[in-house]
């Protein structure tokens, strides 16, 4: 049993929380700690929260007044017009049922190629007639919200048949990480808030959220989201150095050029910033969990070993979880940039020349810091746990003596 004052069982609803003894100071110290930082992160929700000012966001038309987006049905589609010689006439035109009339328009060869085929809906662009003419249509993209549909509904029956209710509360977090995102994160960065600042402040809630709610409320979840957090504080301060040393400027293709003709005063190095917090909290979160859990069960298994031991043990886990989750996030990017990868491939250059290229160096910034910051979580973490995962005295015996 513990002594007064100095440990306390922590109760949870999983049976190794119960089995462990808790160090009350460590566990105070880290509670504190969490408290401060829910305290912080409250804060900078109310002072960089969207103004809801729609004069503050900068805003572009999507299309001229009068124009309008229908959706319509193919009955038939031609063969694509070739690449490299002159098109033959009738080439890429599909034949859709729109607005109880049928059009023919003009479809980029990639998308004929893809399979485009009689029963598939596409969207189409409608311009408005002029001086008494008919309305014109343009192809703007294949319809693809049935293959949404059934795929995400598939996704949510696998995570609740496997996981259950825990798969249940992962996917409410989920949803309110997209929140957290879309009414949070999105605007007070258009409305001119710095990119890290609000990168902290959004995975911050996102984290408290979501780790408490999927793992549950206990002080394991509370290692877990403490080691969460530095490592959020680590991959953000790195990644303003390295930002900044390397010259980013954050716009590395198409969509970040259309970004800055329409939001030209937005600061696209701090956003690539935001970027470099927000794309390694996933994979970070995943890390600092297990390390947690490998901590509370070491200890539950061997509750008179020493920190020492139980950090080894974890460490033990924790490196062999590094080396699979590196492989992870660099194939990861790699799919992601598999485009520029190839592009920059067929230039007459090696890969080694190229490496300084916005395009390439962005990706390689991305990929050490988030890894650097997961690397360095996970001893953080564990010796969190190690800390407030306390051993139980041994019993005094005749001629033996006991100690931590």
């Amino acid at each position: 049993m513990s002594r007064p004052g100095h440990a306390h069982a922590h109760r949870a609803p999983t049976g190794v929380d119960e089995e462990v003894r808790v160090e009350r100071p460590a566990a105070v110290v880290l509670l504190a700690g969490l408290g401060l930082a829910g305290i912080a992160t409250v804060a900078g929700l109310l002072f960089w929260w969207p103004s809801g000012d729609a004069a503050d966001v900068p805003s572009a038309p999507y299309a001229a007044d009068g124009v309008t987006f229908p959706v319509g049905e193919v009955r038939s589609a031609g063969e694509p017009c070739p690449l490299q010689e002159a098109p033959p006439a009738g080439c890429g035109l599909v034949a859709v049922d729109v607005d109880d009339r049928r059009v023919e328009v003009r479809v980029p060869p990639e998308v004929l190629d893809a399979g485009l085929a009689p029963g598939d809906r596409i969207e189409l662009q409608r311009v408005p007639a002029t001086d008494g003419g008919r309305a014109s249509y343009s192809f703007v993209a294949v319809d693809r919200d049935g293959t949404l549909r059934w795929l995400g509904a598939l996704f949510v029956g696998v995570v609740l048949a496997v996981a259950r209710w825990r798969g249940l509360f992962a996917l409410v977090g989920l949803a309110v990480g997209a929140a957290v995102v879309w009414r949070f994160l999105l605007p007070a960065l258009l409305q001119g808030s710095p990119g890290v600042g609000v990168a902290l402040t959004g995975a911050s809630a996102i984290m408290f959220v979501v780790l408490y709610l999927t793992h549950g409320v206990s002080l394991r979840t509370s290692t877990a989201l403490a080691g969460t957090l530095l490592g959020v504080a680590i991959t953000a301060g790195l990644g303003v150095i390295a930002v900044a040393d390397a010259r980013l400027t954050g716009i590395s293709d198409d969509a970040g050029g259309l970004l800055r003709a329409y939001a030209g005063s937005l600061d696209f190095s701090s956003l690539l910033g935001c970027a470099l917090v927000i794309a390694g909290l996933g994979v970070l979160n995943d890390v600092t969990i297990t390390q947690a859990s490998a901590v509370w069960e070491l200890r539950a298994a061997s509750p008179e070993a020493s920190r020492w031991q139980v950090y080894a043990g974890a460490m033990r886990i924790g490196r062999d979880h590094i080396a699979s989750t590196i492989y992870t996030i660099v194939f990861a990017y790699v799919g992601t940039a598999l485009l520029v990868l190839l592009l920059l491939s067929v230039y007459d250059r090696s890969v080694l020349e190229l490496r300084s290229t916005e395009q390439l160096a962005e990706e390689v910034v991305r990929t050490l810091v988030t890894s650097i910051g997961l690397v360095l979580a996970v001893p953080v973490t564990t010796a969190i746990g190690a800390l407030v995962a306390g051993p139980t005295p041994r019993r005094r015996r005749p001629g033996y003596s006991s100690g931590d």
